[in-house]
């Protein structure tokens, strides 16, 4: 059996909440496209018929996905939180010793990572070398663009 995919509470909420939207309201919509586009007549050369039995294609396929990943799923329980060590769910501020600022990361699984909002998966580089470790400890991150020394300031649920 597949390992389980961690993922925290908020990201779970996000997945059932998308699939919810597909199956009730996308599936409808693409239905009503497909009825509409068949009307047009010819559907050898409709390219309205075409384009919504792709988006129908795309949003099955996206419903097979999610109800696949919520049948292996490891939901982290808020309970487990250990604000000395780092875990997924943490939020993380870190020291960047090389470029001498600060910044935070909140450890997610890879189905939530957003880096852009500070949202890291415990399997990047960098959310590998922090995962377990403890307040005040250095870490190195090898990333693709080098080793990153971070010294660990604050963890917070």
């Amino acid at each position: 059996m597949a390992e389980p995919m961690v993922i925290t509470s908020e990201g779970l909420k996000k997945l059932e909440d998308e699939l919810e939207h597909l199956i009730t309201v996308r599936r409808k919509e693409i239905a009503e496209c497909i009825k509409q586009a068949r009307d047009y007549g010819d559907l050898s050369e409709n390219s309205e018929y075409d384009e919504a039995k792709n988006e129908q294609a795309v949003v099955e396929a996206r419903i097979t996905q999610i109800e696949t990943m919520l049948k292996n799923i490891k939901v982290v329980d808020d309970k487990d939180f250990d604000a000395n060590i780092v875990s997924v769910g943490s939020k993380v501020t870190v020291y960047d010793k090389e470029f001498e600022e600060e910044d935070s990361y909140v450890l997610v699984g890879s189905t939530e990572a957003d880096p852009m909002n500070g949202k890291i998966s415990y399997e990047s580089p960098v959310g590998k070398a922090l995962l377990g470790k403890k307040l005040g400890e250095e870490v190195i991150a090898s990333t693709p663009d080098g080793d990153i020394a971070l010294v660990i300031r604050a963890i917070e649920k």
